[in-house]
């Protein structure tokens, strides 16, 4: 029994040193985080279970990649392998230190777990190129920039403009080494630049600076406003000095003149706007001029003009529009002066015969040619004066048609006017005679109805009772007896009048009495 025990623990004590001896521990990787390019690194595996008398191999790989082996030790007394690493960029990722004993295949393999390794590259040779094309183009259009490098990684850039960063917009958009432009205008030329910046551990800084690039864009020309001037070359003969000018625009620009469909001139110049001289008859009309520019994209045409030039006519007519202030008194004055014709005239302002230039302490002059040309005034002491304009063409001075004078001051201004005062006193004068001749008529026309009947008699003949074709009339002989015996006694208290009265009383009486005998 005894010795049947002794066997099986025997057993078991064999079986557990087998069991130690055929596992390894897990090994433990150190590796520091990043390291330079071509540095040396020393990178460290430590094993802490070891079987006895076996020797372990411990070998350094990328995760995933058992196929390239960086590195790898063989450890005969547990001592901590150290792999100094020559560092490329493709030792950059998950390491992993994989530990085997040499001899015995019995025993499994263990993995550490993996160390992330970032390896830097010093970025160098920056380099701007332009995607799009060509450096000058003509706003609207897209423009694409890459920054390229020799070398680099884990790289941040910035843009410059004129030694400025680039703002981020909704047409402007860097993304890592890649700068987009959509809709471009002049504000987006000038000299760009990308700088590549990366760091190692935090304290080491590299950059690299691109050369710059000069981009242009070009503003396309504006449409041109065209006009023209009247040059007097003697006394028979004109030119019409034609003026095509833009306001925007990329120089130089290509000014071409048109009569109609016929090119009449065309020139390049350095600036936004160009002359041209073409022949011109007074009071002929002698076509449509129009101008065209360009340069480089899309033509832009002016409006269509009229080549007629008319001389100043009369007559010459002034009138004036008055501002009001306080308690309605005149305290400005707007003169306005107007030729019946011309294309282009020459307006002048006089005061007492002295010329008024385009402004003074209490006028300012307004031309608007060819319609008219304004005086505006302040109404004073000093503005008080006769007033006239005269109008001549532009081009020949030597005749000038002249309108009527006109004297203001300030009490003429504020005082009534002569019209205003007699239509007020006419239309008062009127309504007392209108409601004269209404009470005369009305009484022309009372005398004509009723005759001599008084007052008393007419109101009778209004209370006239509707039953009076039931009375009965026999009745009012009495009370006449009556009234003619009272007559001494209560008409004494009457008035003269009423006494001369009596007598139309009876004849209406006589009336009455009669109708309503005939009614019966």
């Amino acid at each position: 029994m005894f010795a049947s025990v002794l066997l099986i623990t025997l057993g078991l004590c064999y079986c557990s040193q087998e069991s130690i001896q055929s596992f390894l521990g897990r090994p433990q990787l150190f590796s520091p985080p990043e390291a330079l390019l071509r540095s040396v690194v020393d990178i460290e595996c430590k094993l802490n279970n070891y079987p006895k008398n076996e020797s372990i191999l411990l070998q350094l790989y990328k995760e995933g990649n058992r196929e390239r082996l960086f590195a790898e030790y063989t450890a005969l007394a547990g001592e901590t392998a150290t792999f100094p690493i020559f560092i490329r960029e493709y030792h950059e990722g998950n390491l992993e230190c994989v530990a085997k004993a040499q001899n015995n295949s019995k025993i499994e393999p263990t993995v550490s777990y993996t160390r992330h390794l970032r390896v830097v590259v010093p970025v160098k040779g920056a380099q701007v190129f332009v995607n799009s094309g060509r450096v000058e183009f003509f706003e609207g259009k897209t423009l694409e920039l890459h920054c390229k490098l020799i070398a680099g990684n884990h790289v941040s850039y910035t843009w410059l403009l004129n030694g400025q960063p680039v703002s981020q917009s909704p047409h402007h958009r860097a993304a890592g080494e890649q700068l987009l432009i959509t809709g471009t205008t002049a504000q987006d030329s000038g000299s760009y630049m990308c700088v590549a910046t990366n760091t190692f551990n935090g304290t080491d800084v590299f950059t690299s600076n691109s050369s710059e690039v000069l981009i242009t864009v070009k503003d396309v020309v504006s449409h041109p406003d065209i006009s023209f001037s009247v040059l007097k070359e003697d006394s028979h003969n004109y030119s019409a000095v034609v003026t095509c000018q833009s306001t925007n625009g990329t120089l130089p620009v290509t000014f071409s003149l048109y009569n109609r469909t016929e090119l009449v001139a065309n020139t390049t110049v350095g600036e936004r706007n160009a002359e041209f001289k073409v022949p011109l008859v007074l009071g002929q009309h002698l076509g449509w001029l129009q101008c065209q520019a360009n340069n480089g994209d899309e033509i832009a045409f002016s409006e269509w003009i009229p080549l007629e030039v008319v001389p100043v006519g009369g007559p010459v007519t002034m009138h004036y529009d008055t501002d009001v202030g306080e308690n309605y008194a005149v305290i400005g004055l707007r003169l306005y002066c107007k030729a019946a014709k011309g294309t282009h005239p020459l307006y002048q302002w006089f005061l007492n015969e002295t010329l008024l230039h385009d402004r003074g302490s209490f006028y300012y002059v307004v031309h608007q040619p060819p319609e008219q040309s304004v005086l505006l005034l302040s109404v004073g002491t000093s503005s008080t004066g006769t007033y006239h304009c005269e109008v001549s063409d532009s081009f020949d001075n030597t005749t000038a048609i002249s309108s009527t004078r006109r004297y203001l001051d300030k009490e003429v201004l504020n005082r009534l006017p002569f019209l205003v005062v007699a239509v007020v006193f006419g239309s008062f004068t009127f309504l007392v005679l209108l409601v004269s001749v209404c009470c005369w008529v009305g009484v022309v026309f009372r005398r004509r109805q009723f005759g001599e009947t008084s007052m008393v008699n007419l109101e009778m003949v209004r209370m006239k009772p509707a039953y009076e074709g039931g009375l009965d009339l026999s009745d009012y002989d009495e009370g006449v007896d009556l009234m003619r015996a009272a007559r001494g006694e209560e008409f004494d208290q009457g008035s003269e009048v009423s006494v001369d009265e009596w007598p139309q009383i009876v004849r209406v009486k006589k009336t009455l009495e009669d109708e309503a005998v005939e009614e019966s």
